[in-house]
């Protein structure tokens, strides 16, 4: 039982170790460095309000993990 939830959280760390050496390389990359800021991502400025809604880099970011998660799953 010890042993599976070690395994775990090995594996979230080696995750979150991924995730942050991605945070640190996108915004290098200057193809990705504006990912998030496509045309038809909505962002609205009022003041100190700011209301930001990405929903082009959202579909484009599900079809991209759509195509990378198929093509790992599938069955041979």
């Amino acid at each position: 039982m010890f042993e599976d939830f070690a395994k775990l959280l090995i594996f979230f760390g080696i995750i979150l170790v991924v995730i942050g050496v991605l945070f640190l390389v996108i915004p290098k990359l200057p193809y990705l460095s504006n990912l998030g800021r496509l045309p038809g991502d909505i962002c609205i400025k009022k003041g100190n309000f700011v209301f930001y809604f990405p929903i082009v880099t959202s579909i484009l970011l599900s079809i991209v993990l759509t195509i990378i998660i198929n093509l790992i799953l599938r069955k041979k």
